[in-house]
């Protein structure tokens, strides 16, 4: 067992594990989303998430919108006697998030995941009720010591000026939106201005959602070809690009199996270069500007 900035890699898969700003935090570029993993077989679902953490993806991130809650025990499981290994996030339903809304839901989460103290709670998407209330419930739970930081998600740049004029400077730790090869809209608005406050852009559904380029399409070609070239997938291909083409991300991709999670955790340390970059970016453009952020 060694040690890379704070986080503990068992051999022999050992590699470092890089970090990037979540808020106050550092924490692994490449998390552990948990979106419909209810729908898995538990067993390994659970197995894939505590070889993640073994490879030093400790960021893992849930919601109680996920399964009805089921998610969230799911994961109690695969971090039991490893909380303080683990970078645990989960979010607020907006029809939760009322102030007491927010503070209850807060306390189902916590219950559900067998722990004292979430990392991060954020509210899912904005909502109907007064974001000032929301963001009043947050502090309160800082205050008390039941989270330690909070942020957004799904929120565009407009919301977000909102959250920040509400909250003052520095309180957004992040902003999880979609962002994969065939939806990169954020980079246009949301991610700038994120990158300009410091807030922590978390991309979900980094590899879409069962959109995948295909092998022999033109961007799966493209892929394929520097992916060889590294001697990677082109899986760790697509990450290495979401990360490298908005300064300061993390990505959080589901893996509900050990060997998907040991591939995503072999995108840890490569690296693009110039020329690849462009390439990429010739076969997935990001489009032109639209309003709002896209959602699944």
């Amino acid at each position: 067992m060694r040690t890379e900035v704070g986080i503990a890699v068992p051999a022999p898969m050992a590699m470092r594990v890089r970090t990037r700003r979540f808020g106050d935090a550092l924490v692994p570029v490449i998390g552990q989303g948990t979106w419909n993993m209810e729908q898995d077989a538990r067993d390994e679902v659970v197995r894939a998430l505590r070889r993640g953490l073994d490879l030093g993806l400790t960021h893992v991130d849930t919601a109680e919108l996920y399964g009805s809650g089921r998610v969230e025990e799911i994961v109690r499981e695969a971090i039991a006697g490893r909380r303080d290994e683990v970078f645990l996030v989960s979010k607020v339903l907006p029809s939760n998030a009322s102030r007491r809304g927010t503070i209850e839901a807060c306390e189902r989460s916590l219950a559900r995941l067998g722990t004292d103290r979430l990392d991060a709670y954020l509210l899912h998407w904005p909502g109907s009720f007064p974001l000032e209330e929301t963001i009043e419930a947050f502090e309160e739970l800082v205050r008390a010591g039941k989270i330690v930081r909070w942020g957004v998600s799904n929120f565009d740049e407009e919301e977000l000026e909102d959250a920040q004029r509400i909250a003052g400077d520095g309180r957004i730790a992040c902003n999880q939106v979609l962002h994969h090869l065939q939806e990169r809209a954020i980079e246009h608005a949301v991610a700038p201005w994120c990158a300009a406050r410091g807030v922590a852009v978390v991309s979900y559904s980094p590899f879409g959602s069962g959109e995948f380029p295909a092998a022999g399409s033109k961007g799966g070609k493209v892929l394929a070809e520097i992916a060889r070239a590294h001697g990677a997938t082109p899986r760790q291909v697509a990450l290495a690009f979401l990360l490298q083409v908005v300064p300061g991300a993390l990505v959080i991709p589901k893996a509900s199996k050990v060997a998907h999670v040991e591939d995503n955790a072999g995108a840890m340390e490569l690296v693009l270069d110039d020329d690849e970059i462009a390439h990429i970016d010739a076969v997935f453009p990001k489009g032109k500007r639209r309003r709002g952020v896209p959602t699944l």
